[in-house]
């Protein structure tokens, strides 16, 4: 994987600290325990708890990221229909929109 940065470029004058844990300790240390689950696995389960609280600016960065650990639109698009009967509709509605503009829409559309 490669290192996270994001914390210190969007974050690092403002808060300093915030962005060293997020990326030395969230991104190096936490997200690097491949041997515990894969970063694909760890993208799934980011993907699924941000669309579940409805933080759709950090989960359009999550389908991203979750895109290059190897997730494919079909099994993304497939997460959001099973959480919607348990995270709420309007969440599922708002989040394709995200995965049209991450992995594509089809032409058929």
């Amino acid at each position: 994987m490669k290192k996270q940065t994001a914390g210190r470029e969007q974050l690092g004058k403002i808060a300093p600290k915030f962005a060293e844990l997020n990326d030395d300790v969230l991104f190096g240390e936490v997200w690097s325990r491949e041997d515990q689950l894969s970063t694909r696995d760890r993208s799934l389960i980011t993907i699924s708890a941000l669309f579940a609280m409805g933080l759709y600016p950090q989960l359009k960065s999550h389908l991203v990221l979750g895109k290059e650990h190897g997730l494919t639109k079909e099994e993304v698009v497939e997460t959001v229909t099973q959480l919607a009967f348990y995270c709420g509709w309007p969440k599922a509605w708002s989040t394709f929109s995200l995965i049209k503009e991450v992995y594509g829409s089809d032409k058929d559309e």
